[in-house]
């Protein structure tokens, strides 16, 4: 995150969480996730939670630190230099956590949200099905009451952690003949009886976090694990999107930086034609496009992060957001293939970690809804905000010199 959008407080932050991403993770284990010989690196999580840096927005007496997003987007940035899969299942925390903390019971709270930030027990969202991940209202596993229990019936599919988290976060349809919007609930479902992982994708990137398809048979979900209301689960939805979108966004940009670092330090050593290959412009100017583009979505996810803390309209919120996520990912993409290209030929093999961090980068535009969903939300928004406007500026169409020529003004 830049400097001068960072108060004392997320700097010292910011030392904590870079002091954790050097020291505490060995590279052994980026290493081995990537040849999917981890499955679930739960001691990751541990030691996360060991120096407090797990679910930083949440209440003090479930173990977070009330800090708001445009701190912890300084967290998840240092994060994100790991890659997609350990910065995915340090954001769970956030993202399950999220709505455990805004629709959960003082049971549900007891019971998951403060053992997650703990590390005692792990987390995974299970949204995607089979049929489609974007259509959400469409989904097709439903969930049955029986006195105390619901009946939880289907599939979901892209689950990370579907091997190794211990509960997950299921939406499922509970009014099978209601409007789409209003028939879907959401449940903590503890991994036991009727819960079946019955597929692990192998991945181009982003490995080791064990995701997979889920089989939910006849599962037996007590009553009292749904969050908020029977036939609420649009109204998580919506706000899940936030820190769904926001830790992809702020992880993106700890990513694209890793790999511009790469290539930089490369380009100070490196030597062609006589001199070192930093003194070509067309090296150094692509290094000036990465910094750009970094600096640019860093400013994006803080008006996000900041606009969600102050409680801005959520529509503005939500196109914030959108375009944070859209923004990030997309230019963490050109930052990591400039890096490649700075680096010729050495930076596709894996000798260098350019390579893994292309793999990786390249799924961030598809997940928590894809960037074509995110333009969909920010060009929606903004219309809608442009009719709205309570306060219009000046219509500067009428500055043209023949701005009262209104036959030539065809619109049909």
């Amino acid at each position: 995150m830049l400097n001068c959008l960072m108060t004392m407080e997320d700097r010292e932050l910011r030392k904590e969480v870079r002091a954790f991403v050097r020291d505490d993770v060995d590279k052994s284990l980026l290493r081995d996730m990537d040849e999917d010989k981890i499955r679930y690196p739960r001691a990751f999580l541990e030691k996360a939670a060991s120096r407090g840096l797990l679910g930083l927005r949440f209440p003090k007496c479930y173990g977070g630190r009330e800090l708001p997003w445009t701190s912890e987007i300084v967290a998840l940035e240092e994060v994100g230099v790991l890659g997609t899969s350990l910065g995915c299942l340090y954001s769970l925390v956030s993202i399950v956590g999220e709505a455990l903390h805004k629709f959960g019971s003082d049971y549900l709270k007891e019971k998951y949200l403060a053992p997650t930030i703990r590390a005692e027990l792990t987390a995974a969202e299970a949204l995607t099905e089979p049929r489609g991940g974007s259509d959400f209202f469409g989904t097709t596993t439903t969930a049955r009451r029986e006195g105390d229990y619901y009946i939880l019936n289907g599939q979901k599919r892209f689950v990370v952690g579907a091997e190794g988290a211990d509960y997950f976060m299921v939406y499922a349809r509970t009014r099978p003949d209601g409007p789409p919007h209003e028939s879907i609930s959401t449940f903590i479902v503890d991994r036991g009886p009727g819960v079946e992982v019955k597929y692990v994708y192998g991945l181009m990137g982003t490995r080791g976090g064990g995701t997979g398809r889920l089989i939910f048979k006849d599962c037996k979900v007590p009553a009292k694990n749904l969050l908020g209301k029977e036939n609420g689960g649009g109204i998580i939805f919506y706000q899940m999107m936030i820190p769904e979108r926001m830790t992809s966004a702020a992880g993106a940009v700890g990513m694209g930086r890793a790999a511009m670092e790469v290539a930089a330090r490369y380009s100070t050593r490196r030597k062609a034609f006589g001199q070192v290959i930093r003194e070509f412009e067309g090296v150094n100017f692509k290094v000036a496009d990465m910094v750009t583009l970094l600096d640019a979505a860093r400013g994006m996810i803080h008006i996000a992060a900041r606009s969600v803390d102050t409680g801005e309209p959520s529509g503005q919120s939500r196109r914030y957001v959108s375009e944070a996520k859209k923004l990030a990912t997309e230019n963490a993409w050109k930052v990591v293939n400039h890096a490649m290209q700075v680096m010729g030929g050495i930076g596709y093999t894996n000798i260098f970690p350019v390579e893994k961090m292309l793999r990786d980068v390249r799924l961030i535009m598809i997940w928590t809804g894809t960037n074509e969903i995110m333009d969909l939300i920010i060009q929606h928004e903004f219309y809608k905000e442009m009719s709205q406007e309570p306060d219009p500026p000046r219509n500067i169409e009428f500055d043209a010199q023949e701005a009262d020529q209104e036959e030539e003004k065809v619109y049909e």
